[in-house]
C-alpha cells in the first residue's frame, strides 16, 4: 500500500505541474508561429515562462487544478476497492501539499470540503484488461474550459454556419462552431475532444476518452481521420487567437471518437481544453504498486524558452493603487498595463455578497482580480501564494457594474472579457477590464510579493476568499476600456464572419 501511494501522489503531482510532452511539442511550436510583438505573442510567451517555472517549482501550472478524473484498468483479480481508497487518500494529501486547489464544493450547501473528497470528487472510472499492469490515467481540466463544454442535437441551426445535418457535414459545422463560442474564456490557444454519437451521458464521456489520446496518434477511422485533419487545417483561419486576443493560432489539437446511437438522436459533445492541457498516466506493478513506466511525460524536458522574465517592449503603462479615473479615461484597448501595489481577489461568492454588504478593505481607486489561488501557510504562520492565474470573469457579469459603481473601483482583471452590461458599466463609471494570460499561475504568483490579509475563508474556501495581496509588474492588457471599446467583442464578431467562410470549407 505505501508503494502505490507513492505512486499516486506522484502522479497527481506531476499532472498538476509537469505539462505532457505532446503538449509541450504543440506549445513550442505554436510560440514560434505567432509574431513575438502582439498581445498573443506575449502571451504565449508567457505561458512558455510558466510551463518552465511549474516544472521547476513543483508547483500547479494553473491555479484551477480542476476535477481529478482518473481512468483505471486493472488485470483480472485486482481490488479496485484498494485503489480507489489509494486514489481518494492521496488526493487529500496532495491537497495538502499544494498541489491540487481545493476545489468540491457541496452543492446544497455550498461549502467548500477543503479536502477535494465529497461525493462525486474525485471521478474515477474502473474497467478490466486482459494486460499484466495496472494503467491509472488522470485528467485535470480547470472550470474555465469545462464551461465552454457544448453538445449539440442535430439537425439544429447555428449561428454563423446555418443548418447542421445528421450527417459528417453537420459534425463538421458543429466542431467549428465549438472552436468559435469558446473564444478566449476557454484559455485558447486548447484542444478538443469530440464524441459523435450515444446518449447525452456517454457521449459527453466519450468525448473526454478522446483528451486521452496522444496528440500525434493517427485515428484508425478514415473517416474521423479525415475529419480531425479539417478541423486542424481551418480553425486557426478564425483569428481567435490566445486568449482570444486574435492572432495566428486558436486550435492546437483535436481527437474524434464515434459511437452508435438511438435513431431518434444524433448527439455531438465536444470537451473543450485549454491550454494547460494536462493529463497523465502510470503502469503499476499489481503486486507492488511501484511505477513501472510513464506515459506523455518527459522527466527531464527542454526549457519552452531560453530566456526569463516578461518580454517588455517599453511600452508598457504603470499603475500603482488607489489609481484616478483620469489615469484610466487615458487608457485604451491593447495598452499593456504593469500594476505594482495593493489588490484583491474576488470572486463568485464575493461578488454576490458585495451586492448587499460592505467591503472589508476599502476598495475606493482599486483593482479587483478574478482569481481562485492555491495558498499554503509557512512553518511562520503566513500565507504563500502558490498559483495565481486568472479565472473566467463572465460568471460576474450580473454584479460586475453595480460593483464596479458602488464601490469606486476602477480595474477589473481576469480572462475571456465580460458583456454589455459591464462594458457600460466601466463607461459610466471611469474603469477599464484587465486581461491576464489565463493559466499563468507561476508567472503571477512571482509577481505577488506579500499576502497582507484575507477575509470571509471560513465562510467561502479557499479559492472564494477575498485575498489582498501586494503585487509588483503584475502584467495585464486593456481589453474593455472606458470608452466603449472591447476587443472581445470585436474579435467575435470578426470570428463569426470567418467562421461562415470556413464552414463552406
Amino acid at each position: 500500500m505505501e508503494a502505490l501511494n507513492e505512486s499516486l501522489l506522484e502522479l497527481i503531482t506531476q499532472t498538476a505541474t509537469n505539462l505532457p510532452s505532446d503538449v509541450r511539442k504543440v506549445l513550442h511550436a505554436a510560440h514560434k508561429r505567432e509574431k513575438t510583438t502582439t498581445q498573443a505573442g506575449q502571451a504565449l510567451h508567457i505561458i512558455s515562462l510558466n510551463v518552465d517555472m511549474a516544472k521547476e517549482n513543483v508547483s500547479p501550472i494553473c491555479q484551477d487544478t480542476g476535477m481529478p478524473t482518473f481512468v483505471v484498468h486493472t488485470p483480472v483479480g485486482v481490488n479496485q476497492i484498494v485503489i480507489k481508497k489509494a486514489i481518494l487518500a492521496m488526493i487529500e494529501e496532495a491537497t495538502r501539499r499544494g498541489k491540487l486547489r481545493p476545489n468540491s464544493v457541496d452543492s446544497v450547501t455550498g461549502k467548500n470540503s477543503g479536502l477535494n473528497l465529497g461525493p462525486g470528487t474525485p471521478v474515477v472510472h474502473f474497467e478490466q484488461w486482459e494486460e499484466d499492469e495496472v494503467e491509472v490515467m488522470l485528467l485535470l481540466k480547470g472550470g474555465g474550459c469545462e464551461n465552454k463544454n457544448i453538445q449539440y442535437s442535430l439537425p439544429m441551426e447555428l449561428d454563423h454556419l446555418g443548418k447542421a445535418g445528421r450527417n459528417i457535414e453537420g459534425v463538421y459545422k458543429c466542431i467549428m462552431h465549438a472552436v468559435w463560442q469558446a473564444q478566449g474564456q476557454g484559455c485558447s490557444a486548447g484542444f478538443l475532444g469530440v464524441g459523435i454519437g450515444g446518449d447525452r451521458t456517454s457521449g459527453y464521456s466519450h468525448a473526454k476518452e478522446q483528451l486521452f489520446r496522444s496528440l500525434d496518434d493517427v485515428n484508425p477511422d478514415a473517416t474521423l481521420r479525415e475529419l480531425e485533419e479539417r478541423v486542424m487545417a481551418n480553425a486557426d483561419s478564425l483569428g481567435i487567437g490566445t486568449m482570444g486576443f486574435g492572432g495566428d493560432v486558436t486550435l492546437l489539437g483535436c481527437k474524434i471518437g464515434a459511437q452508435n446511437r438511438l435513431p431518434a438522436s444524433f448527439f455531438v459533445s465536444v470537451a473543450y481544453s485549454c491550454w494547460a492541457y494536462r493529463r497523465m498516466g502510470v503502469r503499476l506493478d499489481p503486486q507492488t504498486g511501484e511505477i513501472r513506466n510513464w506515459l506523455f511525460r518527459d522527466e527531464n524536458p527542454t526549457r519552452m524558452v531560453a530566456e526569463s522574465g516578461f518580454p517588455s517592449t517599453g511600452r508598457e503603462i504603470r499603475l500603482n493603487p488607489p489609481i484616478s479615473e483620469e489615469q484610466i479615461r487615458a487608457l485604451k484597448v491593447g495598452d499593456v498595463v504593469m500594476i505594482s501595489g495593493g489588490m484583491v481577489t474576488g470572486r463568485d461568492e464575493i461578488h454576490a455578497y458585495l451586492m448587499n454588504n460592505d467591503s472589508p478593505v476599502d476598495l475606493n481607486g482599486g483593482v479587483i482580480y478574478h482569481c481562485g489561488p492555491v495558498m499554503l501557510k509557512d512553518d511562520d504562520g503566513k500565507w504563500r501564494v502558490k498559483a495565481a492565474g486568472p479565472t473566467t470573469s463572465i460568471r460576474e457579469e450580473p454584479y460586475q457594474a453595480d460593483i464596479i459603481k458602488k464601490f469606486r473601483i476602477r480595474a477589473v482583471m481576469g480572462k475571456g472579457g465580460m458583456g454589455k452590461k459591464t462594458l457600460k458599466g466601466l463607461q459610466e463609471s471611469g474603469a477599464v477590464y484587465l486581461n491576464a494570460v489565463g493559466g499563468a499561475a507561476q508567472f503571477y504568483a512571482e509577481k505577488v510579493k506579500e499576502v497582507t490579509g484575507v477575509a470571509f475563508l471560513e465562510e467561502f474556501g479557499v479559492p472564494e476568499a477575498m485575498w489582498q495581496l501586494q503585487v509588483e509588474d503584475f502584467v495585464a492588457v486593456v481589453t474593455m476600456d472606458s470608452h466603449g471599446n472591447s476587443l472581445h467583442a470585436d474579435v467575435e464578431a470578426a470570428s463569426g464572419i470567418k467562421l461562415e467562410l470556413v464552414g463552406a470549407i
